[in-house]
């Protein structure tokens, strides 16, 4: 299976949407779709065995819209065709709205003295004359409105219904029953009606509508600013070196393998290795990290930060789609262009929307007509029904929060995957976090190295250099401690053979005909080699929280190493706030559950799960989440489910950060952890955690907010256009007071949804 994004053109309302994943899904080969009103984009799951995506550009073409691949160079610049294709439908709307508008205020000034019944004497005569409104509106409905009734004609040869539809046939309703008098003002009054005309209504209604896809064009310009900001922060020149000679390239001639130089307050421009000099790094519009970052040769650069002090040369070893900065606009994409389950009933209702408005506006026409043989109140009211429905609202409640939210998690260096996983983040209970590399630093050193025979300098060294020598051929944190305490003491590496890693126990191999075995005390025992010579230091340095080592020779005990790893200054601060939230925190790790005890009493942690070998910590996730007890003793034996997150940062967390509801790697960690996570903290700090939980209830609630509106809009706004409080408020049957009121419930949806722009992570104080 593959997947693949298309850019949408042509919709209008949340009923489009509908339209346009119903034809993508009957699509031999489409596995799932999913079409974004918001982003107006469809994100597709499909087997290239069956399809391709020329047949689904066909099937969007077939339905009456249009559909591109979304560009594969995400860093594209700000000036690419999509903003200057916005920009330009911006310009026609603002156009239309002005002229439309002039035009629908002198009707409506035609019109005052019909409307208020009072004869005004400003106003001649000759401009409420009915052929003369006939003549002002002609231009606006089959101009300024044209686009209504092409869309309604396209849908209604598709045998299907929009938002486009509910406008023509209001307006066009409207206009063509004022021909009637117009042309036959006699018959009316033959027949003892008003010839009473609706031009203005028409008009006023068209303009209005415009007016409010104008506003919603603008704002939901807005919902891609954090994409916009991503993209402008990368640079448009590199400093390359090629033949001896610095020479300033576009950023996208650069290859891999350039030598580049940065000189002080220069933004790097792509990601790379420092080959040459050392200087401090503001990593903070990427990372999120406020304090500049040390780098000297051996480091890694990321393209768009911004060297501050000195200069250097770094090599290019990722660049154009492949840097950092694209896969972070990459993954705000395609989070932003996905559906939160949330959103599964307002898409129900759309699916059904349009065709029941019709039907209830035709309902109406019929009861007043039949009922109380007013044909003005059944047109009138006929009109308001068809006018102020709108799908929109419900279209876009979802869609545009979870673009603000997920653009505004990127600018706090949090990547979000999904919306699905930004609203489980909000239902989450307990957090999972691993120990080492995610409370601690990551950065074990040996702090205490023991022989069994005394301090002998020639055999402390021996011996060290046997068990270096088995733990650089792995890269566990550990062991990569031992080696650099080896080199540390000037001791020259030798040679293994035969080298086995045994998860969650040690390690074991040969130098020349000795096998060496280094592992946890548990592990000792099992391969039958007796710990007891020293038990008495080993207790000592688990005591202290230390990570305790024993080093075996043929079968015996021979010496045991110390290993701290300092907790992360962050962690403690986070967890506390993670617990202020009402989330209970678990600490889970390989470690002897001493250690693991001293280390949760440093940062306030009352759960742990400790002596967890990797191949244990999904089972581990799971049993949490089925709430069993099984990895939790303190719990009742009556199961009781959790939604748990999972954080953690190495290749062995993997199984269990897919586990998990919600998975959250640390961007200093490993690719393959990021890959099976749900959000990633680029920073790799725990505090992330809090403000990504944060983000995750404002989205969800601003959401829930937007739901309502759109549905307490439609479910009183419906019967209050058909009369049903014609009794006290006449008044609120004019089709343009429907009109105007349909054309704000968008723009408020929006507006309500840019709100989240000015989210800030909350510092929870110790009381709350």
């Amino acid at each position: 299976m593959e997947n693949t994004t298309l850019k949408l053109r042509g919709m209008s309302c949340a009923s489009c949407a509908s339209n346009i994943e119903a034809a993508i899904r009957s699509v031999p080969g489409v596995e799932t779709c999913n079409v974004n009103f918001g982003a107006e984009q469809a994100s597709i799951r499909y087997d290239p065995s069956q399809t391709d995506i020329a047949a689904m550009q066909a099937a969007v073409d077939a339905a009456g819209y249009s559909a591109q691949p979304l560009q594969d160079d995400v860093l594209a610049p700000e000036d690419d065709a999509e903003q200057r294709e916005r920009q330009a439908e911006t310009r026609k709307l603002t156009r239309k709205v002005w002229i439309s508008g002039g035009i629908s205020a002198m009707l409506i000034l035609s019109s005052l003295p019909t409307m208020t019944g009072l004869p005004i004497p400003f106003i001649p005569g000759w401009l409420h004359n009915p052929w003369f409104q006939l003549v002002l509106t002609a231009p606006i409905l089959l101009w300024a409105g044209r686009s209504f009734f092409i869309n309604a004609w396209k849908a209604l040869k598709r045998h299907t219904a929009t938002m486009d539809t509910l406008v023509a046939v209001g307006t066009g309703t409207a206009y063509l029953y004022s021909l009637l008098p117009t042309f036959l003002p006699q018959w009316f009054t033959d027949q003892g009606l008003s010839p009473d005309v609706y031009f203005e209504a028409a008009a006023v209604i068209v303009t209005l509508i415009l007016l409010g896809r104008l506003l919603e064009n603008r704002a939901r310009g807005q919902t891609s600013e954090a994409i916009r900001k991503l993209i402008g922060l990368q640079s448009k020149t590199a400093r390359v070196i090629r033949s001896d000679r610095a020479m300033d390239i576009p950023i996208a001639e650069v290859v891999l393998g350039d030598v580049i130089l940065v000189r002080p307050g220069e933004k790097i421009p792509v990601d790379g290795e420092i080959v040459e000099g050392a200087s401090t790094i503001d990593e903070a519009m990427v990372t999120g990290e406020s304090v500049p970052v040390k780098k000297q040769p051996g480091d890694e650069v990321i393209g768009a930060t911004i060297n501050k002090t000195g200069s250097f040369k770094f090599r290019a070893t990722r660049v154009g789609k492949d840097t950092f900065l694209a896969q972070i606009v990459k993954l705000v994409q395609q989070a932003q262009g996905s559906k939160a389950p949330i959103q599964k009933l307002a898409d129900q209702v759309t699916g059904w929307f349009v065709p029941a408005v019709m039907a209830i506006a035709l309902l109406t026409f019929m009861l007043w007509f039949n009922l109380m043989g007013n044909i003005s109140m059944a047109l009138i009211t006929m009109v308001g029904v068809l006018i102020i429905a709108c799908p929109c609202a419900l279209g876009l409640a979802t869609p545009t929060s979870i673009m603000v939210g997920t653009g505004k998690g990127a600018e706090n260096g949090i990547l979000i995957k999904g919306a699905d996983s930004l609203e489980r983040a909000h239902k989450l209970q307990t957090i999972v976090l691993d120990k080492t590399g995610t409370i601690t630093q990551g950065k074990p050193t040996v702090t205490d190295y023991i022989t069994v025979n005394g301090t002998a300098q020639q055999n402390e060294l021996k011996l060290l250099q046997l068990a270096a020598s088995i733990e650089r051929n792995s890269e566990h944190p550990l062991a990569e401690a031992i080696v650099k305490y080896a080199h540390s003491q000037e001791v020259e590496l030798t040679e293994a053979q035969g080298f086995e890693a045994i998860a969650g126990s040690g390690v074991e191999g040969r130098i020349g005909d000795r096998i060496v075995q280094i592992g946890t005390q548990r592990w000792m025992i099992e391969l039958g080699i007796d710990p007891s010579a020293l038990q008495q230091s080993w207790h000592r340095l688990e005591s202290q929280g230390k990570t305790v080592i024993g080093i075996a020779i043929d079968g015996k005990i021979e010496g045991m190493m110390g290993i701290a790893d300092a907790v992360k200054p962050s962690s403690i601060h986070a967890i506390r706030a993670l617990q202020r939230l009402g989330l209970d925190v678990v600490m889970l790790t390989g470690d002897n559950r001493h250690t693991a005890e001293v280390i949760a009493r440093e940062v306030g942690i009352q759960q742990v799960l400790a002596e967890i070998r990797p191949d244990q910590k999904a089972s581990v996730i799971a049993a949490l989440q089925r709430g069993d007890g099984a990895y939790s003793p303190s719990q009742s034996q009556k199961p009781n489910p959790k939604i748990v997150a999972m954080v953690g940062d190495g290749i062995n967390d993997a199984p269990a950060l897919a586990q998990a509801d919600v998975g959250i790697a640390l961007g200093t960690g490993t690719d393959v952890a990021i890959a099976a996570s749900d959000i990633t903290l680029i920073s790799g700090d725990l505090q992330g955690i809090v403000t990504a939980i944060q983000l995750s209830r404002a989205t969800i609630r601003n959401i829930q907010q937007n739901l309502f509106f759109a549905f307490i809009y439609n479910i009183f706004g419906i019967p209050i256009a058909a009369g049903i409080l014609y009794p006290i408020f006449g008044w609120l049957l004019s089709p343009m007071i429907a009109g105007a009121a349909m054309a704000l419930s968008s723009v408020s949806v929006v507006t309500n949804a840019l709100r989240l722009r000015n989210f800030q992570p909350k510092a929870l104080s110790p009381g709350r």
